[in-house]
């Protein structure tokens, strides 16, 4: 190992960091969901003090900057097991020797698992940020965890699921959210509306939002549909009472809807309606976030990661999954106490600039590639 990567904070330049992820954060060859998203927003902020390039997969070779981001789109790649969540090319090696650091999001592919390999090889550090996602990889058969230099979580459940707790290898940098995107506006008055933002899947729990809501209170529900009888179920829910289904809002519309809301809801769930389990369910629950970055107070339920990010009784309420009635009480409280509400908005805006701020993502990240 160089003496660049002994001691990257006396280093005569700053490191080269390179991020690599499946797919793009991007309409035109991405798929637009949290984990491509986390990936674009942290090489997004890290170009701002170190150079920074994110490196993806498409349908076509392109080159493009964003600010001081540089993004390279490998296209044509091969899909492992004819999955386009699992992409892998040879051009890859070429970008991990102009780099000082690999940062792979996603663990358990095989572009991951090789990027790790060489970079070690090449005298690279490499690093790993798991955000729920994966496909068929050598991890199926053998451990790759020490294969990279450190593993970075976006939350302290993220690190406990994978038995790393205590490990010195192993950080949380925690999630973030771009607190000037994701902002109050005074000027924009509240609707009353209770709000769910996200993937409408059993597993994040609208169902049970829906069945706690008193008839009189007014939720919106912001996400596309991905099973259709889901979406029928929630919309027989919905009669008599005051829901409104959003399929496809923009970025602007969707800040202008957290701003008009009173709270932000998500119930995910480790047991859905229909038996269905997973062990994790969310990771840390970006919409959480966002709503508060917009100063309202959030409603989440005890599962996951989700009550690191939300305070219960100062930034919103954490209720027990399924306990309709204690999810009901919390929704009648943000939508009808003005006072409450709004000193909980105040404090969940406080929270998000205090700890999830990508700026503060950033500074984490630095300090785990120098450890």
């Amino acid at each position: 190992m160089s003496l660049r990567f002994r001691s990257m904070s006396q280093s005569p330049r700053p490191p080269r960091v390179l991020h690599i992820v499946p797919a793009l954060f991007d309409e035109k060859d991405g798929i637009v969901g949290g984990a491509e998203r986390y990936a674009w927003e942290l090489a997004r902020h890290m170009a701002r003090e170190v150079p920074t390039t994110l490196l993806s997969f498409g349908a076509a070779d392109r080159s493009f900057t964003e600010g001081s981001l540089r993004v390279r789109v490998i296209g044509r790649p091969w899909h492992v097991r004819a999955s386009r969540h699992n992409p892998l090319s040879l051009r890859v090696f070429p970008q991990l020797l102009r780099a000082d650091v690999i940062h792979c999001h996603q663990q358990h592919l095989p572009v991951s698992s090789l990027s790790a390999l060489a970079g070690r090889l090449a005298g690279r550090r490499v690093f790993v940020t798991d955000l729920g996602g994966g496909g068929w990889d050598f991890s199926s058969y053998v451990s790759t965890d020490r294969w990279f230099h450190g593993h970075l979580h976006i939350s302290e459940y993220s690190r406990r699921v994978v038995g790393q707790e205590g490990r010195p290898w192993s950080r949380v940098i925690l999630a973030g959210v771009d607190t000037d995107k994701f902002s109050p506006d005074p000027s924009v008055p509240r609707t009353g509306s209770a709000l769910f933002v996200g993937r409408l899947l059993a597993h994040k729990g609208i169902d049970r939002v829906i069945e706690a809501l008193p008839a009189d209170l007014p939720l919106d529900v912001v996400g596309r549909p991905y099973d259709s009888k889901y979406f029928v179920l929630l919309q027989e829910l919905s009669a008599g009472k005051r829901v409104r289904f959003h399929v496809d809002l923009d970025d602007s519309e969707l800040v202008d809807t957290y701003r008009r809301s009173r709270c932000v809801v998500l119930p995910s769930l480790y047991r859905d309606r229909y038996g269905n389990e997973t062990r994790v369910p969310e990771l840390m629950g970006q919409t959480l976030l966002e709503g508060m970055a917009c100063g309202i107070p959030a409603i989440c339920t005890n599962v996951a990661s989700m009550p690191e990010a939300v305070v219960d009784g100062v930034t919103g309420f954490v209720v027990p999954p399924d306990d309709l009635a204690a999810l009901r009480t919390a929704l009648v409280t943000l939508c009808t106490d003005d006072r409450k509400a709004s000193a909980m908005g105040t404090a969940a805006r406080t929270r998000m600039l205090e700890h999830f701020q990508w700026s503060s993502v950033v500074k984490r990240c630095l300090e785990a590639y120098r450890a």
